[in-house]
């Protein structure tokens, strides 16, 4: 059996990807799994709980996978996607896949921007999506000062342990990502994760929820290639796209 670990972001929960769990969820053979990191789901139970207790929990989800499948995937997503690469440096991940991942600080002020330029152009503008509106002004809203503070710091704890990533590695960002850095943070990933076999992929107009857009399905297709290969291709250490 086939073990996936998908680690959602911060301030989200599972459900925040459910597309990419359901997508994957369809294969044969396969056990996916999405915990709720601590804390995550109310504004009061943010306040009560510490990185250390997200780090402890995506810990405990990676080694009961271990103990139930012969491989085991990782998938994590920005703020996740620094957890991931925590439990790639630690445990022994056969494939990690890192989107939009957070290796600088995420940009609440340009999200906070983003949800006011939405408001402007209207309930009836094209570019309005009221699902995703209301996404982004709930968590401004429900995002605790001492939670951002923690998201920090789990940031600070992965970074130095990235050298020690040896798994085949695909690193998959937006390139018009609002709340990480997309070249900054893709690029120092990829410079600091010491596996032979890594590559970054660059999505077109793709946002920092990739999925949540039209480019949803080059989003699946592009992980399903990576976790299909039996092997890495002679020159997957030149990956950059």
């Amino acid at each position: 059996m086939i073990g996936c670990l998908c680690i959602h972001g911060f301030t989200g929960t599972p459900d925040e990807v459910k597309d990419i769990t359901h997508h994957l969820q369809k294969r044969e053979g396969w056990l996916v799994y999405s915990p709720n990191l601590p804390g995550h789901g109310s504004k009061d139970g943010m306040k009560e709980v510490t990185y250390k207790h997200w780090l402890y929990a995506a810990s405990v989800a990676m080694e009961e996978l271990l103990k139930r499948c012969e491989k085991v995937y990782v998938i994590g997503f920005s703020m996740g996607g620094m957890l991931a690469g925590f439990l790639a440096a630690k445990y022994p991940v056969d494939r990690l896949v890192l989107i939009s991942s957070s290796a600088y600080y995420l940009n609440p002020k340009q999200l906070l921007q983003d949800v006011k330029d939405w408001a402007v152009e209207g309930f009836e503008g094209p570019v309005f999506d009221p699902e995703l509106y209301e996404f982004y002004r709930r968590k401004i809203k429900d995002t605790p000062i001492a939670a951002a503070y923690e998201f920090t710091k789990v940031v600070r704890s992965a970074r130095p342990l990235l050298k020690d990533i040896t798994t085949p590695t695909l690193i998959i960002q937006g390139e018009s990502d609002e709340l990480v850095p997309p070249r900054k943070s893709a690029e120092y990933l990829y410079e600091h994760i010491q596996s032979d076999d890594k590559r970054v992929y660059y999505i077109q107009n793709a946002k920092h929820y990739i999925w949540f857009g039209k480019q949803k399905e080059e989003l699946f297709s592009t992980i399903d290639s990576f976790l299909s290969e039996d092997k890495a291709p002679p020159d997957a250490g030149e990956g950059l796209c």
